[in-house]
């Protein structure tokens, strides 16, 4: 019987979101790539101190790399670094923290299939978190932005639940967002109105004034467990800073 043919190798973009060690020398990494989704991967022997190009699979390094897929994992046998963000980034705790939560909720949201938009947003946001002076806001708009495009998009001026018009001033991300005064559960956010406007902007890529920062921060957090069903390391840290 004759043998299969190997799979094609192929490069692609990609962000390395999560890395664990694997043997003694090996390393495993977790891409999100530009065309080819959530990509696991081994890079061998990056942990050598000889290593061509272990220190470019890094965080908020975006890189060009040369893939050989496998059975359980694939292997990552070069990749240049296309450009590094992380020089505003490591530094600053703030920045550093919601970096990570960028990369982690990327990571919940992907699947082993393209994605350039959710790639496109990741980079964005990296981007933005250069020089932007409230990083919690381009997170929280990134997750806004990132759900939405998941299909998880909220309500923010009509009740979520019967569909009353707004603007209202209360909050539930298990109802699905914005939510009047007759159809509000317990446990609901109470929130300005132009909090909910703020995020409608947020969420279709405007900017916005950061006066109602913590109420943002609050309400699309909330959104994003709800949806997940879990926690975020990154942002558990981020809450104890």
């Amino acid at each position: 019987m004759a043998s299969k043919a190997p799979r094609p190798n192929w490069r692609d973009r990609a962000f390395v979101v999560r890395t664990y060690d694997f043997g003694e020398a090996d390393r495993v990494v977790v891409l999100l790539t530009q065309h080819h989704g959530l990509v696991r991967g081994v890079a061998k022997g990056v942990r050598k101190a000889k290593s061509r190009f272990g220190s470019r699979l890094q965080p908020f390094v975006e890189v060009d790399a040369l893939i050989y897929p496998g059975k359980n994992l694939a292997t990552i046998a070069s990749a240049d670094t296309v450009t590094y963000y992380g020089a505003r980034i490591i530094d600053d705790f703030d920045r550093y923290a919601a970096a990570c939560a960028v990369l982690e909720t990327a990571e919940k949201l992907s699947y082993d299939e393209a994605d350039p938009a959710l790639f496109a947003l990741v980079k964005d946001a990296l981007e933005n978190l250069q020089t932007d002076q409230h990083p919690t806001m381009v997170l929280d708009a990134f997750i806004l932005q990132a759900t939405e495009h998941a299909g998880w998009g909220l309500s923010l001026f009509n009740c979520a639940n019967c569909g009353a018009p707004g603007p209202h001033k209360a909050f539930n991300a298990a109802v699905g967002g914005a939510v009047c005064n007759n159809c509000r559960p317990p446990g609901s956010l109470d929130v300005e109105r132009e909090t909910l406007h703020d995020m409608w902007l947020m969420q279709r890529g405007s900017p916005v004034s950061s006066q109602r920062a913590a109420q943002i921060h609050r309400a699309t957090v909330a959104h994003l467990q709800f949806n997940l069903e879990t926690g975020l390391k990154s942002l558990k840290i981020m809450e104890q800073a």
